[in-house]
């Protein structure tokens, strides 16, 4: 019965580290990029289904196209994407060179993290109430008994606080990651 609910609670944690990757924290990361939508081929479609994208040092991604006609949408893209970092073309690649962040941006990214972080809460607070609403219908349809009922949500809460302390536990890293200098 609640194997479904502990589905949704995945989907939501794994939600959290992809937005959570994305970010931009003063290190080459190729998750900034490899989701970018670019114009080609007549239809939208991400970064990493055009190139190839590798992270050659700390502070540089490099984009290489594998249609070299396809370099000029790519840039456009990632300029449009409006992440915080200016693409060079270099002819074949696309070379990406994330600048040190300053006290203030971090702070600021900090705090994206933070409402990141209270977005997936409340979806897990959302898909409890959900299970707790069925748990509840079920023992008015006496599928179940009111012992069963408590056992349940009991079970529930636990592994709602189980989630929750995961969601602070991977936000609070990535915080740390932001701060380092």
């Amino acid at each position: 019965m609640l194997d479904t609910y502990k589905s949704d609670l995945e989907k939501s944690l794994e939600n959290l580290k992809k937005e959570l990757a994305t970010l931009r924290v003063g290190r080459a990361n190729p998750m900034i990029v490899e989701n970018i939508l670019v114009d080609a081929y007549g239809s939208k479609m991400p970064i990493k289904q055009l190139a190839s994208i590798t992270v050659p040092e700390a502070r540089t991604i490099l984009v290489q196209p594998w249609d070299k006609a396809a370099a000029k949408d790519i840039e456009k893209a990632i300029q449009a994407a409006n992440i915080g970092i200016n693409p060079v073309n270099e002819g074949a690649q696309i070379r990406l060179t994330v600048a040190p962040l300053t006290e203030e941006s971090r702070k600021e990214l900090t705090r994206s993290v933070g409402e990141k972080m209270e977005k997936t809460r409340i979806a897990v607070r959302q898909i409890r109430d959900k299970e707790r609403d069925e748990i509840i219908k079920k023992e008015k349809n006496k599928e179940i008994t009111e012992d069963d009922k408590f056992n349940l949500q009991k079970k529930l809460d636990e592994i709602v606080k189980e989630y929750n302390d995961k969601i602070k536990e991977i936000s609070e890293k990535k915080e740390e990651e932001i701060m380092t200098i």
